[in-house]
């Protein structure tokens, strides 16, 4: 595994022209999405709704079977991630705000999509963050599967700064289970006093977007900072990432993060990547594709407040480029995937919402 010192984005990186094909609108903030194997997209709606997109066909009526959300506030319907093993047990695994009646978390179940693609069955939820601590605010929720029959889960600190660093809380962390929820006996914590054992890594403050990285198998997440310092983590087991401790960012209101040490923090790791002005960075997709060789050895990342779509071009685990594109669309970009077709997608974020086919300006696609 290559590290290299952390870098710090440019301010203002060129701007660059993509070809921009609308698939699909009157999305209703959609957060998220899943290709199927027979050509069909799965879309999260973040009011409660998961959608059937088929092209021909065109939109779906809401799926039934989907579990009840808490959407208040940056909580609801959030991701939604394929089994490995879809063709054979046809799993669809969603993540949401769930809510106790005063405050609210994370929480992650799968159903069976059924036959006709017109629901879930049997809905089982495999996973809570405990305790409960969010008023509508910080709740990550993307899921990333490792092929090695583990499910990695972001989480954010429900907008309480402390409980990144507590063990016995999973506020702020990224867990990984097994399949159907349960603890791999590897994890870093099993068996450690006060730490819960579904901890893979600690100190994140609210996860958007993450992601295996196809050449390296490395496991990469990004989050939002505070004002300042979004960041792009290489995650690593039992490492802490050092939020509140360690930060690139301030306050809203101008002044310093109380916990904060500074920019680094003994026994924190440095970001792989970071902004010192936040693009309020979500979904990330990096690109394998061979139909569009420009891009390969990318990774996209999707920014709600810049309202752009960020390509970052790598050398191993070294940024060393950065666009922006969709600039002139001024649209927040939630999600963002590679296509099984090559071509890259991403939704964004309002009502009505749009699904988008993007391609290199050059290339004519």
């Amino acid at each position: 595994m290559l590290w290299t010192k952390p870098a710090q984005a440019a301010e203002e990186p060129a701007s660059v022209a993509a070809r921009v094909t609308p698939v699909v609108g009157g999305l209703d903030h959609p957060w998220a999405m899943a290709f199927l194997p027979d050509g069909g997209v799965l879309i999260t709606e973040r009011p409660g709704t998961l959608r059937l997109l088929r092209t021909p066909g065109g939109l779906s009526k809401p799926l039934t079977g989907v579990p009840k959300v808490a959407a208040r506030g940056q909580g609801g319907l959030l991701d939604v991630a394929l089994s490995p093993d879809f063709a054979k047990d046809r799993y669809v695994y969603l993540s949401y705000a769930e809510s106790d009646g005063d405050k609210s978390g994370t929480a992650v179940g799968r159903g069976r999509l059924s036959d006709d693609a017109s629901g879930l069955e049997d809905f089982k939820v495999l996973f809570r963050q405990m305790p409960k601590l969010s008023s509508g605010l910080h709740f990550g929720s993307r899921l990333v599967f490792d092929g090695k029959g583990h499910l990695f889960i972001a989480l954010g600190e429900n907008n309480q700064r402390p409980t990144a660093q507590d063990l016995d809380k999973l506020q702020g962390k990224v867990v990984r289970l097994k399949l159907d929820g349960s603890v791999p006996e590897d994890n870093p914590f099993v068996g450690k006093t006060g730490a819960r054992p579904e901890i893979w890594s600690y100190g994140h403050r609210n996860p958007q977007g993450m992601a295996i990285n196809p050449w390296s198998g490395d496991l990469w997440e990004n989050e939002h900072g505070p004002r300042g310092g979004d960041e792009i983590n290489l995650v690593q087991p039992g490492k802490n990432y050092g939020w509140p401790l360690a930060t690139h960012g301030i306050n809203y209101s101008g002044l310093r993060i109380p916990e904060a040490k500074g920019e680094t923090a003994p026994g924190t790791e440095p970001p792989l990547f970071w902004w010192a002005k936040s693009p309020a960075i979500s979904g990330m997709a990096f690109y394998d594709a061979d139909r569009f060789p420009a891009w390969k050895n990318s990774v996209f990342i999707g920014a709600l407040g810049n309202q752009n779509l960020i390509r970052l071009t790598l050398d191993g685990n070294r940024v060393v480029g950065q666009e922006w594109l969709l600039v002139d669309r001024k649209s927040r970009i939630r999600d963002v995937r590679q296509g099984p077709d090559g071509y890259v997608y991403v939704l964004t974020d309002a009502s009505p919402g749009q699904l988008l086919r993007l391609a290199p300006a050059e290339s004519g696609g």
